[in-house]
Formats: structure tokens, sequence, C-alpha cells
């Protein structure tokens, strides 16, 4: 459930969205996942925190992302490889963080755990 609350910051009033307001666990899954989904933890005009599940993939063709904001994202449980659009590669595994500057093209092409890949994603515009 989205509740939305406008906060005073030295005279500008700051609107922040929670997502998930309540107690909740990063690892919690209720349903077998097909295709990544992206959860929305925290979003103002900002900042957007999610939590991003992978199920495992081997996919060198994966859709490429080139995002307007930069994004921090820490690899909380799997492994994973990231392809650039310069055909460098990275591997991340669990506790892994990584800055991805805004308007670097990039893609996950490889994602693996006992169960599913699970990121926190932060991004800043």
């Amino acid at each position: 459930m989205l509740k939305t609350f406008n906060l005073s910051d030295k005279g500008k009033e700051i609107s922040v969205s929670f997502y998930k307001i309540e107690k909740d666990n990063i690892f919690k899954i209720e349903k077998a996942i097909s295709i990544e989904e992206f959860d929305c933890i925290l979003k103002n005009e900002n900042i957007v925190i999610e939590r991003i599940i992978s199920p495992n993939s081997d996919n060198p063709n994966a859709g490429w992302y080139n995002q307007e904001w930069d994004e921090w994202v820490m690899l909380v449980q799997g492994n994973a490889k990231l392809e650039y659009d310069d055909k460098s590669t990275i591997d991340l595994s669990i506790g892994d963080t990584l800055l991805i500057k805004k308007n670097t093209k990039h893609r996950v092409i490889y994602t693996f755990s006992e169960s599913i890949t699970i990121w926190l994603a932060i991004h800043i515009k």
C-alpha cells in the first residue's frame, strides 16, 4: 500500500512515498517468479529505493538499460554478471555493490542462486 507524507526540510516541502511502512523482510518472496520483478520501497522526487528479484537466467541477449539517473546496487542474494555496451563485464556476488552512472548502457546477462537473485537498488536523480 502506498503511503505519502509531506515533510518540511528547512522551509522546503518534500513529498516522500513509502510503499511498505510495516515491518518487512527483503528475503520474503510471496510467489514463484519467472521474470524480473521490481518492488518499490521508497520514492520521492530525488530517490527511488527498490528491491529487484531476478529468476535464474543465462541470457546473453538481455535488453539494455540506459537510465537518466545514477543507480547504486547491492547484490543481497545470488550471483550476477553485468555487461556494458563496450563488451566489458563485471561479476557480482553476495554483498557486492556497484554504482552505475547515469547514461551508462548496461544489461544483466546472467543471474544464479539456489533460489533467486535479490538486489537492493537506489536510483539517485
